[in-house]
């Protein structure tokens, strides 16, 4: 038995076609998809500079969707694709992350959700809240991204977060989460920058923080910022983080846009700013964003656009050439 899949096929190349339907193992359910979100990370396999993601694959690992094997038959879910071992120091207290043994739904060899149906383990199906749309539980993933690197550094900072002046670098669905979480947890004066003006709309009318484009805008100055959460983690971000925060700092480095230059260490280590990185999300985390979403603590979530899941390689496009202003673009396979 086959379904329909949005597979990457190589450098810039989708193709919706026929897939066999996947066979859960033991302790797996088949889950059928019903929201899917595209995430910086499949935009980065996308463009073939993820080794760990090699074509031909599905993508996506952003779903939530309807249980339709076993005891959860039928319950609405949504999936926290970051599979752990279970058994390691690192799962036993909570920080399945960190597992060595960690692997993610869309990434080998575990087939993502970018397909009509996909296999997930029961322990990795967290369910819904009543009256919540499976277009909005989708969105549970990257908002526990923000949530976790934005309780990460409420941690590690010296002050609290009511009285920290922070900055957020990215406007897309992690960085906007991270400003939204801020603002759930006490933050008053919280800066997003974003280059991509019709992201800059769109953040606006979320009315938690001052949104500026880094490349025209000075309203930040140097030595000035007690906590920056990077979503976008490139050259230019970790420069401005590096000059933007100030002594005793924190700056917390979520996105992986590249690896290479732009930290000023040296200053690092003459005014002691810490420096941590932020990897997904505990299942802690990631039950807390779903409540949190749910009691409307994280806004009216409008903030998406969505498309059919055959339409993925337009939207792909879309994306990649700055076209879209919603944060998050959204794939629904058809009913």
């Amino acid at each position: 038995m086959d379904m329909k899949a949005l597979v990457y096929t190589g450098p810039q190349q989708m193709a919706y076609r026929d897939e066999p339907m996947p066979t859960p193992k033991s302790g797996e359910v088949l889950v059928e998809i019903c929201a899917v979100g595209i995430c910086g990370s499949d935009l980065h396999a996308y463009l073939g500079h993820d080794d760990r993601r090699p074509a031909p694959l599905i993508l996506g690992h952003e779903g939530a969707g309807i249980v339709r094997s076993g005891e959860m038959d039928g319950q609405a879910v949504v999936i926290n694709p970051l599979v752990s071992c279970g058994e390691c120091d690192h799962c036993l207290t909570g920080y399945a992350n960190q597992c060595g043994k960690r692997e993610i739904i869309s990434m080998p060899p575990r087939e993502g959700a970018f397909a009509e149906f996909v296999a997930v383990p029961t322990r990795n199906l967290v369910p819904v809240p009543d009256g919540m749309s499976l277009t909005k539980a989708s969105l549970a993933e990257p908002i526990a991204t923000g949530w976790h690197a934005v309780t990460k550094g409420a941690q590690l900072s010296k002050r609290p977060l009511v009285e920290c002046k922070t900055l957020v670098y990215g406007g897309g669905a992690v960085g906007l989460a991270a400003a939204l979480s801020l603002h759930a947890q006490g933050c008053k004066q919280i800066y997003l920058a974003e280059t991509n003006a019709l992201r800059r709309d769109t953040v606006n009318s979320a009315n938690v923080c001052t949104v500026l484009d880094p490349l025209t805008d000075d309203a930040i100055t140097a030595n000035s910022i007690d906590l920056v959460v990077d979503c976008v983690g490139n050259k230019h971000t970790r420069m401005g983080a590096s000059a933007a925060v100030k002594p005793g700092g924190v700056i917390i480095h979520v996105g992986l846009q590249d690896s290479v230059e732009g930290l000023d260490v040296r200053k690092f280590t003459l005014q002691e700013v810490t420096f941590a990185g932020s990897y997904t999300y505990t299942m802690q985390d990631f039950k807390a964003t779903l409540e949190a979403m749910h009691n409307g603590a994280l806004g009216a979530l409008d903030w998406i656009q969505e498309r059919p899941l055959n339409e993925g390689a337009d939207a792909f496009e879309d994306l990649l050439n700055g076209r879209i202003a919603a944060a998050k673009v959204v794939l629904r396979p058809e009913e």
